[in-house]
């Protein structure tokens, strides 16, 4: 410790002054200390716990799961997931069917376009990535007359219907002129 220069009433031992300026060496609060050891002590602990021996899961690993999680609960779909689905007969014949019976007012039979746009070419009006079909197909596009179909079909036939859709893209039917804007993805 150094050495006390005077003690004063208020701020105690002054032990260094410097251009005017007093300093006290003044022993910090028992509550602080406590804290700060506490602080230390947690942050070993966990230190030790998540990243040398595994015994939790890590922040990242959490936000995956729970991400996981959600996706599960609100159906949420990947493009990979719905490029692979149109890669499945069974959901592509579902899919079919589902068209067949719903959608063949506005778009025509081969998917050509009647009242709708036509869902053969390169050019879609909300977005051609498979995940931005599947919204447009469960959200409707109510201002362009398009019904919400998700409440209706259920979150595993809109995936089907979807996959259905992307199997159309780019076989090019003769039909409604394209509207939108080009799709180059996959």
């Amino acid at each position: 410790m150094s050495e006390v220069k005077r003690t004063d009433p208020i701020a105690g031992a002054i032990v260094h002054e410097y251009d005017g300026i007093e300093e006290a060496d003044n022993a910090l609060p028992t509550w602080w200390v406590a804290v700060f050891i506490g602080t230390m002590i947690f942050a070993a602990v966990y230190w030790l716990a998540v990243d040398q021996f595994h015994l939790a899961p890590t922040p990242a690993e959490e936000l995956a799961f729970v991400q996981a999680e959600r996706a599960q609960r609100t159906g949420h779909v990947s493009d990979d997931m719905l490029l692979a689905a149109s890669h499945s007969s069974t959901l592509v014949a579902a899919g079919k069917q589902a068209f067949t019976t719903n959608c063949i007012a506005c778009h025509g039979a081969k998917a050509e376009g009647n009242i709708g746009p036509n869902l053969t070419d390169s050019s879609w009006l909300h977005g051609g990535a498979p995940a931005q079909i599947f919204a447009t197909i469960r959200d409707g596009v109510p201002a362009k007359g398009m019904p919400s179909w998700g409440a209706i079909l259920g979150q595993d036939n809109v995936k089907s219907l979807s996959a259905y859709v992307l199997t159309l893209r780019g076989t090019n039917v003769p039909g409604k002129p394209p509207q939108g804007d080009v799709y180059a993805g996959n």
